[in-house]
């Protein structure tokens, strides 16, 4: 019995481990779709495309289900789905300030199934601009710390007109403003290659730590929001590295 109740654990686990790369499938594909209607279907001439069919293969995306993704956004296509932009704003547990962005072809479904995720772990969402004020919105690119030294990226951050670089023995981390992202990027890259990571993000102003249940609740809540189909990204205003279990 032994045996047959571990096969059935691996199995459960496996399966699990499958359905939860198919939704993260589910979420690139849905930012290439967007992505590729934004601009021009060629991601040499689209830098949003470019980034999220990058972070598509980071994640081993196959091939064949990024082109597929490409070719469902355009016009005429059997495929094609319209997903609306959307951001949401609200307090989770211990009054931590959230900010989700979500891509959704049913903006009512989506508002409804967050404002219950928000409700059932102590929080509520709020009115736009409610916790927008306790970030920042930033361009951020990061490099491979194999890309130069420290100094060499902040010297040629600073020249391309980002705000600041900070370096570790893993990567660089680049941020700029949002009407320099476009300019940075291509001054940087041109220079270090390809970044591994080029998006815009919200930075919070200041931190809250949250330790012990606090901490569980946190987690537990963010979970719940990024398990969800239209969510694509979470930022929020908690120390992070004090909620690493």
């Amino acid at each position: 019995m032994a045996g047959h109740s571990h096969a059935k654990n691996v199995m459960h686990q496996k399966s699990k481990s499958e359905a939860k790369r198919s939704k993260i499938f589910a979420k690139l594909a849905r930012e290439i779709i967007v992505s590729a209607k934004s601009g021009m279907p060629d991601p040499a001439h689209n830098p949003r495309l470019r980034a999220a069919i990058q972070d598509a293969r980071k994640n081993n995306m196959p091939n064949d289900r990024i082109q597929r993704a490409i070719k469902s956004a355009q016009p005429g296509s059997a495929d094609n789905v319209n997903y609306d932009e959307v951001r949401y704003e609200g307090y989770g547990p211990g009054g931590t300030a959230f900010i989700v962005e979500a891509l959704s072809d049913n903006r009512n479904r989506t508002a409804a199934e967050l404002r219950a995720i928000f409700s059932k772990n102590g929080g509520a969402i709020g009115e736009a601009g409610s916790v927008a004020f306790m970030f920042t919105r930033l361009g951020e690119l990061v490099f491979p710390a194999k890309a130069g030294t420290a100094d060499e990226v902040l010297e040629a951050a600073i020249e391309a007109g980002a705000d600041d670089a900070e370096s570790d023995e893993e990567a660089h981390v680049i941020t700029c403003s949002v009407e320099d992202f476009g300019a940075v990027r291509a001054v940087l890259e041109e220079k270090f290659g390809e970044a591994d990571s080029a998006k815009l993000t919200w930075y919070a102003k200041n931190e809250i730590e949250a330790v012990g249940d606090a901490a569980q609740s946190i987690m537990k809540f963010i979970d719940a929001l990024e398990d969800n189909d239209d969510v694509q990204n979470v930022f929020n205003n908690v120390k992070l590295d004090e909620l690493e279990m």
